[in-house]
């Protein structure tokens, strides 16, 4: 999608308060009941309340935002500022089966090159997580996936039917209500370049044989029939998915870590 072209230091792949935040992403919303992904007002607590012409569901969903069972340790329903802008909120009760990518399905591969990735992310004190197709000098790929529910990092080389590429699982977590922060909305800052060499760690190894899964921390990489691993240097990312739950404020890639000084439209703002 964008290897072939002259790339800036930074570059946003989705801003909800643009005039088409999905242009570049597909949409899969899971058919069950309180599965949504709608642009709305961070303030806002219920659906509908997208305009018809800007609503991703239809019929949308009369549903209470977030409302399925929340762990009381990681509710954030009343924590601090919301935003006075337009979001994106993804929701769903399975969280597989709901999210946003980018590039759509049969799109060229995103092709970024930028080191460092950026989200802006609300806790909805629901489970969630994201993948970023990562891909060596080499051309060889592996998934970045990070999520809330995840307790130890792994390595899966072999995920069956849904795909032959090597998957890096880590967990996640927003911060705790005990740090007191002002806002359930999370900046997320991933150096992509650091996760390339933990495709080739084998005490992170797990091997899915049979609908189950196989430790191989102890086994040698010799014993153990490999996929193409990424390894080496960083090259540039292929995909960015999203899954539910959570709200989206923007994503972008730079050159730089969270130290620099963003764009003012790269903010957010608050409402009071």
């Amino acid at each position: 999608m964008f290897s072939s072209v002259l790339q800036p230091s930074s570059i946003s792949i989705f801003s909800s308060t643009g005039s088409e935040p999905l242009q570049l992403w597909g949409v899969k919303i899971d058919s069950s009941s309180g599965s949504c992904i709608d642009l709305l007002h961070d303030g806002t607590s219920k659906l509908p309340y997208s305009k018809p012409s800007t609503s991703l569901v239809s019929p949308p969903p009369l549903v209470e935002l977030g409302g399925a069972e929340r762990d009381p340790e990681s509710d954030s329903g009343d924590l601090g500022y919301d935003l006075d802008q337009t979001v994106l909120h993804i929701q769903s009760p399975r969280l597989p089966s709901t999210y946003i990518q980018c590039p759509p399905d049969k799109v060229p591969a995103l092709g970024l090159r930028h080191p460092w990735m950026h989200l802006h992310v609300r806790n909805m004190g629901r489970e969630w997580g994201f993948e970023v197709g990562l891909v060596d000098h080499a051309g060889r790929t592996g998934i970045l996936r990070m999520s809330t529910f995840q307790k130890q990092p792994s390595l899966k080389l072999s995920r069956g039917e849904r795909s032959t590429f090597p998957l890096l699982h880590l967990p996640l977590s927003f911060p705790s209500r005990s740090s007191r922060p002002l806002t359930a909305w999370t900046t997320i800052n991933v150096h992509l370049p650091t996760f390339i060499p933990y495709f080739s760690h084998s005490n992170l190894l797990t091997v899915d044989r049979q609908g189950g899964q196989e430790s191989h921390a102890s086994q040698s990489w010799d014993t153990i029939t490999l996929p193409a691993v990424p390894s080496g240097s960083y090259s540039h990312v292929s995909f960015v998915r999203v899954y539910a739950t959570c709200r989206l404020r923007r994503i972008w890639f730079d050159e730089h870590g969270p130290d620099q000084t963003v764009p003012w439209e790269f903010e957010l703002y608050s409402a009071d």
